[in-house]
């Protein structure tokens, strides 16, 4: 058996395979193709164990490590946690991919989580879709700009951008440059929503009848966007043991320094699922419009801490209910089955913790 460590960059991957006597079989830089990556494989002529880091574009190298004949096993390795048991003063390419080749044959190797190719495609779907609501949105800024400059007055619609909204724009009078900037704008918004309609509707198409779907929509501040992130992001409630990990994960707990007795908490922690916390956020704020009991969470934290601090606890709140519905595969019934609230109440030290 060999053990080899890759260290994958955009054009390039640094590949050293190592025996069971800790020495260097061989090494090799290719660039990313899967022609020349199988035939390095092929040149050892046995069985390997290979490690990647996980990376922003691992995915693709794994899968063709994964149709490789004599690839046995593929370890996604994660990427802080190996930097914490590997520091080393020199790094290069060739020294990387030999301490993960090392740490593998010593099966040290911190494992990051690995979704099915299906849930990763879907993944970056979702996020197509909140990319193109962010461009949206600087779009219609940019409109409001162009019309606050010309002290263009606002049309009595609830939705510039409505129907109504979109014919007042049409017949708005400007000197010649901004009638053009503006019809390209508004042109480039309808495009935009276009977009935006189509990805909605391959994911509902591709998430039609998804258990974990059905049930995140039954919380309050979830609706169908948002259920659909959760389910992705968190993919298989079975990896977090406990409704602290699921937190942890989504960077809703403080960072913990304690030393000499004392311990204080700081900032929320940096490394985070950055899509799954931006969901939490976004569904804390619904709820606490749409639902009394998350409404009198986040007041009550308010007068005390700030609406800042007030929203991030509802938002663990809220991960929390979600861990409970998702573990116990059945809808969210607050006045049926109170016992995750109640459960809640008690959770605060263990979210601390973490």
């Amino acid at each position: 058996m060999l053990y080899v460590g890759i260290d994958y960059h955009k054009r390039y991957s640094q590949l050293d395979a190592i025996g069971e006597d800790g020495r260097s079989r061989a090494q090799g830089r290719m660039p990313n193709e899967l022609e020349r990556v199988s035939e390095f494989f092929a040149s050892l002529g046995e069985p390997c164990r290979v490690v990647l880091e996980a990376g922003w574009n691992w995915g693709l190298m794994y899968d063709w490590l994964e149709s490789i004949e004599n690839v046995e096993a593929v370890e996604l390795a994660h990427p802080y946690r190996v930097r914490a048991i590997a520091a080393a003063e020199v790094k290069t390419d060739s020294i990387d991919a030999h301490t993960l080749g090392q740490l593998l044959r010593a099966n040290l190797i911190p494992r990051a989580y690995i979704p099915q190719p299906q849930t990763r495609q879907l993944r970056e779907v979702v996020r197509q879709r909140m990319f193109l609501v962010r461009v949206r949105t600087m779009v219609k800024n940019r409109i409001h700009a162009l019309l606050d400059r010309h002290h263009v007055p606002a049309p009595a619609v609830s939705d510039l951008f409505g129907k109504r909204g979109r014919q007042y724009l049409h017949a708005v009078e400007l000197p010649k440059p901004e009638r053009q900037m503006l019809s390209q704008d508004t042109a480039l918004v309808e495009s935009l929503n276009a977009e935006i309609a189509a990805t909605e509707k391959w994911l509902r198409e591709a998430l039609r009848g998804d258990r974990r779907v059905e049930i995140l929509r039954t919380i309050p501040g979830i609706g169908d966007l948002l259920a659909t992130v959760f389910a992705l992001e968190i993919d298989r409630i079975e990896r977090f043991p406990t409704h602290a990990k699921l937190a942890a994960y989504a960077g809703m707990v403080p960072t913990v320094h304690s030393s000499g007795g004392r311990t204080f908490h700081g900032k929320l922690v940096r490394q985070r699922n950055k899509w799954l916390r931006w969901a939490a956020i976004e569904a804390a704020w619904m709820a606490v419009r749409l639902d009394p009991y998350f409404r009198t969470h986040f007041v009550a934290r308010q007068r005390r801490k700030g609406s800042q601090t007030a929203i991030v606890a509802t938002a663990r709140r809220l991960l929390e209910i979600i861990w409970h519905v998702l573990k116990e595969d059945r809808p969210y019934h607050p006045h049926a089955t109170p016992q995750p609230v109640l459960a809640l109440e008690n959770s605060s030290t263990a979210l601390t913790a973490t």
